[in-house]
């Protein structure tokens, strides 16, 4: 059986530690063959955010690395059949430069090259907020056949660490390729959530001594500053209960506070 050749490529937006986990997912994949591509600006956000030992690590995973100045290289042709490229991080100077068509590297070369041949490009954008230059290049992207994908996390699986919520969002990424033997995401299950739900949330109010109004168990660590809704953890295994929160308004017809139930309009 041939191998699902992936191409992934690393610009410089933050999130590096993406491009390593989307990686070494790949490498899980007995019959896909990743060719990889870190472009300067890169290579220095992997040692700023993951470590020294990131670039090395992502060069001893990946099955082919390339220079991001080659241009001549092999993903550079649409004759170099593959299944797909992930771009990840994806910076807005790369989004750009695949948007107006400006391959004057291998990553936007590579990526101008799955966009011309209708293959999958998949473009993990990192950047926030956005202005209206960044709406526009990822409307044209799209409007080419690329997939943008920013990588928000999604919390309906119940993240439990960092390394989770860029596991899972390294699985989408690679789950949007397509590849044969696929997802390796999470899907979302109601039924298996309701059964393993093991915490019961209440949201509560708080009076102005920091204690909770309309919650209970709660110890001193949960409080905060007056007036904050927070997020009180119970050792039921029950459906969410959220509480309707009051809160104080003061006109100049009152002396006294008046109390308004959330959903109840104020009329002066």
């Amino acid at each position: 059986m041939s191998k699902q050749r992936v191409v992934v490529g690393v610009s410089g937006a933050s999130g590096a530690a993406l491009a390593l986990r989307v990686v070494e997912r790949l490498a899980e994949i007995p019959s896909v063959e990743t060719h990889l591509i870190v472009s300067d600006s890169g290579r220095r956000t992997l040692l700023h955010e993951v470590g020294p030992h990131a670039l090395h690590q992502l060069l001893t995973i990946a099955d082919r690395s390339y220079q991001v100045r080659d241009i001549g290289a092999a993903t550079a042709s649409g004759s170099f059949g593959t299944s797909g490229m992930i771009v990840v991080p994806c910076s807005m100077r790369t989004l750009a430069a695949i948007a107006a068509g400006l391959a004057d590297n291998l990553i936007v070369r590579a990526a101008d090259v799955h966009l011309k041949e209708r293959r999958r490009l998949v473009l993990m954008t990192r950047e926030t907020p956005l202005h209206l230059g960044h709406l526009r290049n990822m409307t044209a992207v799209t409007e080419m056949g690329a997939v943008v994908m920013p990588p928000v996390p999604a919390f309906y699986h119940r993240p439990q660490s960092v390394e989770e919520i860029v596991d899972h969002l390294a699985a989408r990424a690679i789950d949007l390729v397509g590849l044969l033997g696929g997802p390796l995401a999470t899907e979302w299950d109601p039924q298996s959530h309701r059964q393993h739900a093991a915490t019961r949330y209440r949201v509560g109010r708080l009076d102005n001594r920091g204690t909770t109004l309309a919650s209970s168990g709660t110890s001193p660590k949960e409080r905060r500053r007056p007036g904050l809704l927070i997020l009180v953890s119970t050792s039921k295994a029950q459906e969410p209960v959220i509480e309707q929160p009051s809160f104080e308004i003061r006109t100049s017809a009152r002396k006294q506070p008046y109390r308004l139930r959330a959903g109840e309009e104020h009329r002066a």
